[in-house]
């Protein structure tokens, strides 16, 4: 099991989930800082030290393997979710300025549903920035 350092600008934190054995979980994910997508599964959210608990829009630094039981190419595990650190959060000053810099700028925005569809479909995207070209 390769161990690496991840910092990660947390962007999508799930909802609770039931679970048997650790009560409950999130699953987070963010964006390294060259844009690309990492999945952190399981956090059991609600037992971290409130100085382990993340916001959105948090940078955070923990050490994560590859998880093998999920084939998704974002998909990774904390070694040990005691071990999160919160490095500093990013706010939203001038109308959310640094927060899309950040995103919009850094990481791949997909505009075409259909390519993005596919990508998912042949596992080589599973988390992405989507920018529709219309809202209805």
């Amino acid at each position: 099991m390769e161990l690496t350092t991840e910092r990660l600008l947390i962007t999508v934190k799930s909802y609770p989930v039931l679970s048997s054995k650790y009560v409950e979980l999130v699953c987070t994910a963010g964006l390294r800082e060259d844009g690309s997508w990492v999945r952190i599964y399981p956090i059991p959210f609600r037992t971290l030290s409130q100085p382990e608990r993340y916001r959105k829009y948090d940078w955070i630094e923990c050490v994560v393997y590859k998880n093998p039981k999920d084939k998704r190419p974002e998909s990774f595990s904390p070694q040990d979710f005691h071990n999160i650190k919160v490095c500093e959060h990013v706010g939203t000053a001038q109308t959310w300025k640094e927060r899309r810099e950040l995103i919009l700028e850094r990481a791949t925005v997909y505009d075409d549903l259909e390519t993005l569809i596919r990508r998912a479909k042949l596992n080589k995207t599973t988390l992405a920035v989507f920018k529709p070209s219309e809202l209805v």
